[in-house]
């Protein structure tokens, strides 16, 4: 998966960009995986993941903003999303169980500019940007 550069209209454009993501890793095979999202404030992010998420399990997903973890299991793979909006540092992140999760399934951070001391070398960057276009948005994907 090198680099991919999409553009989405909507939501639910977005969505299915982050299902699409998620399949792919299931065909794979792979068991564990950590997607860091990247971008401003509603620029759709938790979008992307209720997309990745709702391919692997039936989940109703909603920003994790102030219980900074929400765990879905009962799919293929359990998925871990992580809200770093408030993170100040690695004690915060230590306090969260952050570290307990690595290779427990698919870990997927908002806000993943907050923690670059904990993003792990091997990680698939999203970056979410609006674009002039309206609801418009560019979404590049970066398997590092």
């Amino acid at each position: 998966m090198d680099r991919k550069i999409l553009s989405s209209a909507s939501a639910e454009e977005t969505e299915a960009y982050g299902k699409a993501l998620a399949k792919e890793l299931l065909d794979c095979g792979k068991k564990s995986a950590f997607v860091a999202l990247f971008g401003d404030l509603g620029v759709g992010k938790t979008a992307f993941t209720r997309g990745f998420t709702s391919a692997i399990c039936d989940a109703r997903v909603k920003s994790p903003t102030y219980t900074v973890v929400n765990e879905y299991r009962g799919g293929a793979v359990p998925v871990f999303h992580f809200d770093m909006y408030r993170i100040d540092g690695d004690d915060d992140l230590y306090s969260t169980g952050f570290y307990d999760y690595i290779d427990s399934g698919y870990l997927i951070t908002e806000w993943s500019e907050n923690i670059p001391f904990a993003l792990p070398e091997k990680r698939i960057n999203v970056t979410i940007e609006k674009t002039d276009n309206g609801d418009g948005r560019r979404i590049t994907i970066e398997e590092l």
